[in-house]
């Protein structure tokens, strides 16, 4: 995923945002999973003159964003989520029920 990204910005010489301009693009992307959330699952209803989109549409928008947001820092989005799998599998391990 990140090097389909990195393939993709690597072709404008613009290149990546800065860390603060994506940081604050993930949070709009948060913001716009939230309000489909509570379009599908909440109380609030989407307007009838709003652009139909879904909980999928916005995770991948996320994950686009951090994608980018990794690459920038030269980190590896499959080592981080490892490192911190495993840590919720140590920390986490006898806290819920298992099945």
């Amino acid at each position: 995923m990140q090097k389909r990204v990195d393939d993709y910005i690597s072709q404008f010489k613009e290149g990546y945002f800065s860390p603060l301009s994506l940081m604050a693009r993930l949070s709009e992307e948060v913001g716009e999973l939230a309000r489909e959330v509570n379009h599908y699952y909440g109380e609030k209803p989407k307007k009838k003159t709003e652009e139909a989109k879904t909980v999928e549409d916005e995770l991948g928008d996320i994950l686009f964003v951090l994608s980018c947001f990794a690459n920038s820092l030269d980190i590896d989005l499959s080592e981080a989520f490892n490192t911190s799998l495993t840590k919720i599998e140590t920390r986490d391990k006898d806290r819920w029920t298992k099945n």
